[in-house]
């Protein structure tokens, strides 16, 4: 995807990922983390604004810095990142809320030529798993770096 980014911070194991995203709200700083799940090789996608106070992700907020697609863009940087260090693991994304998941699933039918140029990408609707289709409402996502 060849769309601005905003520049990333990321820890040394690439788990944890920092951004400041620039808009009419001001300087929200960003966090997208990679965290184990109960299921061997999947790891969580956790993504939100910083809480200051505690550090951690507040995934509750609405920015609504008109910066959108620059943000998505950034998180999906984080994921080439991850996959770079990780090539075999798989990552799970869903949103807080319903919308949000929207958000994401528009965000990967629109640019699905060129993620599946490198991801695999499933979609999980009622409790399976299939190969995403644009157009099908899904409640989660899991991607994976396709071997070359």
């Amino acid at each position: 995807m060849n769309l601005p980014k905003y520049p990333l911070a990321s820890s040394d194991r690439m788990m944890t990922f920092e951004f400041v995203s620039e808009g009419p709200k001001g300087l929200i700083h960003k966090l997208v983390r990679f965290q184990p799940t109960n299921l061997k090789s999947i790891y969580n996608l956790a993504f939100g604004d910083k809480d200051h106070t505690t550090g951690e992700i507040d995934d509750a907020t609405i920015s609504n810095n008109e910066d959108s697609e620059k943000v998505l863009a950034t998180v999906v940087a984080t994921v080439y990142a991850f996959t770079d260090k990780y090539p075999d693991l798989w990552i799970y994304a869903t949103g807080s809320t319903k919308s949000r998941t929207r958000l994401y699933r528009m965000g990967i039918t629109k640019y699905l030529s060129e993620v599946s140029e490198d991801f695999e990408v499933l979609g999980e609707r009622n409790d399976d798993w299939e190969t995403f289709q644009k157009d099908v409402e899904y409640e989660g996502f899991l991607v994976r770096r396709k071997n070359k």
